[in-house]
This record gives C-alpha cells, structure tokens and sequence, in this order.
C-alpha cells in the first residue's frame, strides 16, 4: 500500500534515455510514485503516444500528471495572445485526457503593470470562455491545476491561486512551495510558516490530494533566480522536512513533484526522508 504523500520527479528521469512517454516502467523501478510528463514549448505529443503512457502509468501505478506551456496567460493584454493561451490549454486537455493525467498544471499569467484584481477580472473571463471551447470541442475529463508562480509580477500568490479554484469546477491548485518561498524572498524559514498556506486552501477549498512542487531556490528582491539541488538546501531554502512536518501532522494526502536538476535522485531522497518521518 502506498503512502499518503507520493513522490516524482518533473519530467523525465535524470540518467533515463528512452521515450517520455515509457518512463512510467523507469519511475516504478526506482520506487517513485508519480510522473509529471511536462510540455514548457508547447502540447507536441499525440494520440497515440499519450494514450500509451497512460496505460504505463496504470501498469506500473505511477501517477500522472502534465504541465503546461509557458506561454500561457489568462490576462494577457493582447487579445490574440488570450486566445492563444485558450488554445494551449484546450490542447492541454485534450492531451491530458488521452494520457489519464489528473492534474493538468499551468502558470495563470502576469499583471502586466495592471492591479491584480484588473487581472483576476480578465483571467476568470478567460476561463469561462475555455470552458464554452472545451464543451463545444467534447473534452470532458480534466482538472486544470493553476500553479503559484515565483514573480512578483506574476498572476499567482497563494490567495489567488485559491480564488481561481474556488471560482471553477475543474480546478485544484498547484502549489509550489519554492515559489512561494522565492516570493516572500525568504518566506518559508521553519514549520510554523506554512500555516498560513495550510489554514488559506483548507478554509476555501475541498481537497483530496494535495498537488505541490518543491526545489530549493535561489532568489531576489523580484522572486525566484534559479533552482537548486536538495543537497544545497542549508545554503538555499525551503527545507523539505518542514513541508513534510506539516503534511505528516495535520494528515495531508499529497503528490510532491520534484523540481531540483536531479528531479528523481532528489524525489527519491525525499521520500527517504519521509518514510523515516513516518
């Protein structure tokens, strides 16, 4: 039986060198969880490969989920860019429901020197027209899962996060704690500071399984600079003992996608971690 707090790494293995979409089999020997099959320059893979790494993941009881492209921003200025965004996460659904992905992660935008709540405005907009596509296009199985971003200029603190999944069915929050802590330049320094995390998304939102990211993080007054190894958390922070505290105390089922440069060595040596938290 598994634990409640799954672990996996933000793409493929590190040293793995076969097909993205077989690396569920890798993953599982590892003693991995879960799979974030990641698309940063856009949805690129088919029918017919997705729906393979689908039947992988159930064969090999991995986990999967699917980030977006970058491109993507629910309150771009630009009219034509709104709709490319639409279209981006139109064919991240579509994909996403082929391969069984159960969260489809995505970075809401950017405020574009507008007030955040000019930018909310627009975003929720943007999603009620996704959603008459997506209907119209016949894509019924999918949770969009927006993602707090590492930038103050960006579309997606905590708060925000939570308000966009609160708003709409089909949408879980990502949380990336590195972000958050890149953020608040420095937030999340010891236990105590998730709290406020914790006590903001059970007080808005029903959920199952917590989606999170994690990476030590290199950051500057405006936010996140670079990601670090776990090896390096006593120079740069958070600490994942910390995050796994918290989820360990208050009973939080959870699924930690890693983000460090080696994604499955470090997802690993998290749930090492973990197991003797436990």
């Amino acid at each position: 039986m598994k634990h409640k707090v799954l672990f996996g790494p933000a793409g493929s293995p590190v040293k793995y060198k076969g097909p993205a979409y077989k690396a569920p089999k890798y993953i599982n020997e590892e003693g991995l969880d879960s799979y974030e099959y990641q698309t940063p320059y856009g949805v690129r893979i088919g029918e017919k490969a997705a729906v393979t790494l689908k039947e992988e993941s159930q064969k090999h009881d991995v986990l999967v989920s699917m980030h977006g492209p970058y491109y993507i921003n629910l309150c771009a200025k630009d009219e034509e860019k709104l709709n490319k965004s639409i279209g981006h996460l139109i064919s991240l659904a579509r994909a996403g429901e082929w391969m069984g992905a159960y969260r489809l992660v995505f970075h809401p935008g950017a405020y574009m020197n507008r007030k955040p709540e000019k930018a909310m405005e627009i975003s929720k907009n943007t999603v009620n027209i996704l959603f008459e596509e997506l209907e119209a296009e016949g894509i019924e199985e999918f949770t969009f899962a927006p993602e707090t971003t590492g930038k103050r200029t960006q579309q997606g603190n905590i708060q925000e996060i939570v308000e966009l999944c609160s708003t709409f069915d089909h949408f879980e929050p990502t949380i990336d704690f590195a972000h958050i802590h890149a953020r608040g330049r420095g937030y999340l320094t010891k236990k105590d500071d998730y709290n406020c995390i914790f006590s903001t998304i059970e007080n808005k939102l029903d959920i199952d399984r917590l989606h999170c990211h994690f990476t030590t993080i290199e950051y500057a007054p405006h936010g996140e600079v670079k990601h670090h190894t776990l090896a390096e958390s006593d120079e740069y922070g958070p600490n994942i003992k910390d995050l796994l505290s918290n989820l360990i105390d208050n009973g939080w089922k959870a699924n930690i996608i890693c983000e460090t440069p080696l994604r499955d060595e470090d997802a690993l040596r998290m749930k090492e971690i973990y197991e003797k938290m436990i």
